[in-house]
């Protein structure tokens, strides 16, 4: 693990200031595609917190809202009642998730967008690095927001009062 507290509170801090736009040039016309990074260390192994994503009633119970997911590459997910869905591009057990996202927000002709996730172990559990991008430009900073209110604060309350799982 080899990373202090201090050092797991100023990531987080580094990470959740941190706000990108990568460029798509075609021509002499550039279009922004808004993405984002944000970090945060969630109080359990990282086994636990990656399969908990997976997982409809965990993923439910952390965010207090009922989720649908099929937990394979190809599979399809919902959360928060549907407003959010989307398909499982790439799976590395315990370590990456990658999956088309949307909400019913999104203007009909928007593309998905990319949501990553990593699952790294720290000082106090795991870091979990998303990595959101190809949003709607509207959106990004509301989805931005969205992603500390209503998954990692909920997911570091909900995982410091489940019991650990031993490896």
């Amino acid at each position: 693990m080899g990373m202090s507290v201090a050092d797991d509170a100023r990531r987080d801090y580094l990470d959740c200031m941190t706000a990108k736009a990568s460029t798509k040039k075609s021509g002499k016309v550039s279009t922004a595609t808004p993405s984002f990074k944000l970090s945060a260390v969630i109080p359990a192994p990282r086994k636990k917190v990656y399969a908990g994503w997976l997982d409809a009633k965990t993923h439910g119970a952390f965010t207090g809202s009922k989720a649908t997911i099929q937990g394979k590459v190809g599979g399809r997910f919902t959360a928060w009642d549907g407003y959010i869905s989307g398909k499982t591009i790439e799976l590395k057990p315990s370590r990456l998730i990658v999956q088309s996202w949307r909400t019913t927000e999104f203007p009909a002709d928007a593309p998905d967008s990319r949501l990553e996730l990593r699952f790294e172990d720290a000082a106090t559990g795991t870091r979990v690095t998303l990595i959101h991008s190809a949003l709607p430009p509207a959106q990004a900073a509301s989805y931005k927001s969205g992603w500390r209110d209503f998954y990692f604060t909920p997911m570091r309350a909900w995982f410091s009062k489940t019991k650990p799982v031993v490896d």
